[in-house]
This record gives C-alpha cells, sequence and structure tokens, in this order.
C-alpha cells in the first residue's frame, strides 16, 4: 500500500474555512436547546442551593436594599407592605418575594429584526454573543490596542452577524469619544443597521431608553407589535443592594413598553460584598430579587430576571477574578435560578484576564467555555472580551464562536434505543466480522461530529492532519473573510425613520 511521504504531509492543507454564505445554510431546528438529552451539574447538594434562596430572603428582610428616595418605587414598595426607611432603604417581607419570584414571567421569545425568527429566553437554551461593552478593541491592520468607536461597533456586530453560533448582539464596544446619552442612542442605532439577530442593550442613562424604544417600536411596526415580539433585551446594572435612580427609571420605562430585562448586580466579594463564595451570592440574589419585585409590582408577569456575576477580590493585589472560584459560583447561580424557573443570564465563559489574545486567552476561554456545558447559562454574553473585559478581541469572538458549535455538538446527548444499541446488526456481524460495509454504519456513521474551523479534522472532508499555521493564523485568515460581510440592509424607509427619532432627541449630524 502507498505511503504518504514526510514532504506531503508538511505541506498538504485542509479545504478552505467555509464562506459565510455556506455557514448559513440549515441551522438545527433548535440550536441553542440543552435541556433533556444531557443533564445540566448541580454543583451543591439541593438543600444548599435551597439555603441560598433562604439567605437572600432574610437579608432583604433584616437589612433592606436601598432605592432612591426620590423615584416612585418607594410608594410602591410601601403599598405593597414594606417597611420603607427615611433614606430609600426597603425591607422586604419574605412572601412578597416569593410572590414576585412566582408571578414573573419565566420566559420569552426575543426576535429578530424582521420579526420572523426568535430565540427562547429560558432555562432550557443557551445563547451565544458578543460583549460587553468594552472600552478598547485590538485594531485589524495593527493589532494594538486602542479606544473604540462606533465604527468598531459596527465592525464587531457585522462579524457577529456573520458567525453561525452567534445568536444575538451586544454592545460588544463602547463609542468611547461619545460615552454620553447620545452616543449610547448611536449605539443601538449602530446595532440595528448591521445585524438582523436580536439585540442586548444597556445603557448609563435612562433618557437614553425613550428614542431606543421608540426605535426599535418603529422596526417592528409599532409599540403593540413591539410588544408581541421583542426586539431587544435591556441590561440593567444596580449596585450591590443599591438602586440609583437611573436605573429604577430604566426598569419603569421596559416594563412599562414590555421589553424584557435583566437586572443584575456586578458585586466583587471583598470589597461590595463579603468575600466568602456563598455570602456573594445571597448579596447578588437579594439585589436581583428585589429589582424582579419592583417590576411585578410595576407590571404582573412581567419579564425581569436577575443576572448578577459574582466575583472576587484578592485583598492582596486588588484584583479581581480567579478562574476556579467565579466559575464555581457561575454553575451554583444557574442552579439556583433553575431552581426557581429562571432562566440565568450570568454565563462566564467566552472572556479571558489575558491582555492579548496568545496561549494564555485560548487556555482560559475554552475552560469557561466548557464549563458551560455544565452550568448551561441562558446567554453567555461575554464572548471576545480580554484584559478583564476592557479590550476586544476580533479573533477571540471567532475562537468562542467555534467552541459554541462543539458544546452544542455535546449537548445533542446519546441516543440509546434498539437501533443504536445495535444489537441485531452485532448478531448479525458476529464476534470476527467488521461493520464498514454495514447500512447501519452508513446510517450514523456522522452523528455528533463537531466540524471544527480551527482545530483537527473536517471530517469527512478532511483527512484529519492540522494545517501548518498557528492557530492565531488560522482564525485571522478566517477574520479577514468575515470582515467582507454585510448584512442585510434596513432600507431606505425605516433608516429615515430611525434617523428622524435620533434627531429628534439629539440635534442633527454635527451637534
Amino acid at each position: 500500500m502507498p505511503t504518504e511521504s514526510r514532504t506531503a504531509r508538511r505541506t498538504r492543507r485542509p479545504p478552505p474555512i467555509p464562506s459565510v454564505s455556506e455557514r448559513a445554510h440549515a441551522p438545527p431546528a433548535d440550536p441553542g436547546l440543552h435541556h433533556a438529552a444531557t443533564a445540566p451539574y448541580a454543583a451543591v447538594p439541593a438543600e444548599l442551593a435551597l439555603q441560598l434562596i433562604e439567605g437572600a430572603l432574610t437579608l432583604m428582610h433584616d437589612c433592606g436594599v436601598a432605592f432612591d428616595p426620590e423615584t416612585q418605587a418607594l410608594d410602591l414598595f410601601r403599598e405593597a407592605g414594606c417597611d420603607v426607611s427615611s433614606d430609600g432603604v426597603v425591607r422586604f417581607p419574605a412572601q412578597l418575594v416569593r410572590a414576585a419570584l412566582d408571578s414573573s414571567a419565566k420566559s420569552v421569545s426575543l426576535w429578530d429584526r424582521s420579526g420572523r425568527r426568535s430565540i427562547g429566553l429560558d432555562d432550557r437554551h443557551t445563547w451565544f454573543m458578543p460583549g460587553m461593552t468594552c472600552i478598547k478593541i485590538f485594531d485589524p491592520g495593527s493589532g494594538e490596542p486602542r479606544p473604540s468607536n462606533g465604527e468598531d461597533l459596527a465592525m464587531v456586530t457585522r462579524v457577529a452577524d456573520a458567525l453561525p453560533n452567534m445568536d444575538a448582539v451586544c454592545v460588544s464596544v463602547k463609542n468611547v469619544a461619545h460615552s454620553d446619552i447620545h452616543g449610547e442612542i448611536e449605539e443601538f442605532a449602530i446595532m440595528a443597521a448591521n445585524t438582523t439577530k436580536p439585540l442586548e442593550y444597556l445603557c448609563e442613562h435612562a433618557e437614553s431608553l425613550d428614542p431606543v424604544i421608540e426605535m426599535a417600536a418603529a422596526i417592528r411596526g409599532g409599540r403593540e407589535a413591539l410588544l408581541a415580539k421583542p426586539y431587544f433585551l435591556h441590561i440593567i446594572t444596580p449596585l450591590p443592594l443599591n438602586y440609583p435612580r437611573a436605573h429604577v427609571e430604566q426598569l419603569a420605562k421596559c416594563v412599562h413598553a414590555g421589553v424584557p430585562v435583566s437586572v443584575g448586580t456586578l458585586p466583587i466579594g471583598g470589597a461590595s460584598t463579603p468575600i466568602t463564595t456563598a455570602g456573594c451570592m445571597v448579596n447578588s440574589l437579594a439585589t436581583d430579587f428585589a429589582g424582579m419585585v419592583l417590576a411585578q409590582l410595576i407590571r404582573r408577569g412581567a419579564f425581569c430576571v436577575g443576572s448578577s456575576d459574582v466575583s472576587f477580590m484578592e485583598p492582596a493585589t486588588g484584583g479581581i477574578g480567579n478562574f476556579a472560584q467565579t466559575s464555581l459560583a457561575d454553575m451554583v447561580m444557574c442552579q439556583v435560578r433553575r431552581r426557581l424557573g429562571l432562566p440565568s443570564f450570568t454565563g462566564a465563559g467566552g472572556h479571558s484576564a489575558a491582555r492579548r489574545f496568545n496561549a494564555d486567552a485560548v487556555a482560559e476561554i475554552s475552560l469557561g467555555m466548557m464549563q458551560a456545558f455544565y452550568s448551561r447559562p441562558a446567554t453567555l454574553d461575554y464572548l471576545g472580551s480580554l484584559d478583564q473585559g476592557l479590550t476586544f478581541s476580533l479573533h477571540a469572538l471567532c475562537l468562542c464562536d467555534d467552541l459554541a458549535g462543539l458544546l452544542r455538538t455535546l449537548w445533542q446527548g446519546v441516543t440509546i434505543d434498539a437501533d443504536t444499541v445495535a444489537l441485531d446488526v452485532a448478531r448479525q456481524v458476529g464476534a470476527r466480522g467488521n461493520y464498514l460495509g454495514q447500512r447501519h454504519t452508513a446510517a450514523h456513521c456522522r452523528e455528533h461530529l463537531w466540524n471544527s474551523r480551527y482545530f483537527g479534522a473536517r471530517l469527512p472532508v478532511s483527512t484529519g492532519a492540522l494545517p501548518d499555521e498557528e492557530l492565531l493564523q488560522r482564525i485571522d485568515a478566517d477574520v479577514r473573510t468575515l470582515l467582507a460581510h454585510r448584512p442585510e440592509p434596513l432600507g431606505g424607509a425605516l433608516e429615515a425613520r430611525l434617523c428622524a427619532i435620533r434627531e429628534a432627541f439629539t440635534g442633527p449630524p454635527g451637534r
């Protein structure tokens, strides 16, 4: 049998990476489903998960949660039976919190720009998206980090639009030169123009939401249509046990408009919360639950779900984030929310503390993405973030997209029935036969394959040899292709309408 020469093995190339158009074909019927075929991991016994919930209820009653006293939230809390102090600290009866957790919507569909496709935000699916709010980006030309701008947000959004496993788009990078109300409004318009996928949005100023909701309604065809088919999920990030006025007003605006809300703090154990994992989680859950109570008092049945991440400080250095501690806490938080029937927006995978896209980043991103196999968050929306969330990397985003394909392959699980156990085939072949010529082999030979774009064999069209280029070079070639992608345009009339909405609030260009 002829053998391949050593020179041929060195120079052989795998088939080219699929084009954007090739990737768009034939997605699975329900690509985000992680439920039933495989089971999530229970990081703690069920009774301990319940103890964290009870701890949060006790903290809300004994310590309370602070709300800006100049908002109408305090009147709603008083009418509901809460103890409200003169400085805005609200102490919650446990039965009120339990009622709010029961009445909160447990799922919502987030629809794409056309209103034809949706993703289900619930505890049965996991969705992937780039983010979140990095203030720098690695320049595609020089490779060096620099402050991000609106053109960068458009670029990342278009790449995410092309990637097959990116299900929605978040504010991946900020327009740093315009980090104000006008810039926040523009960020929504940029995302809407550069992807057809659903959106996640966040802002610091409550005033930004009015034109954003109006733009979303224009895209959908009216307020009632937006209520029926929400276009974006709004993210609100209060302080631990403390809701400033802007965040209270944002929550109220969204709930009144029927915009789904994710409300979660960014605690730092040892600084803004207790340093222990359990103590940090209890404070986080209490903050989440308080926002959920307010949403239910405004409109019963609203979709407002807690999404606090959990992180920790090293007292000796002030550094934030230890992979093992953060990942374990994330798994427990996902488990607690599943106990309540709620989706968890706390996916910690897909980002890295590494300052560049290097071997350190690849290792941390890979570990974090694989952890999501067990934790099953509703969203992983930090994909592509490096340097403690400061700098965005297109190369890291592409790696995350590839690893998302691996997760979805694993979540398909293993079918165990008479056909797959194949005892009849085994009896027919016997102890000394082989299965190469069996119809059963042909029918099942390509199940559970992860056709990675960057690692190993792209079976069955490749023999499995890795290309000579380093991983970064392989991904870089893909990035160059993706940068040419352009999504379906908004259309002249709609684009003009969105421009008019922005200008009515911010004034004409060149203000």
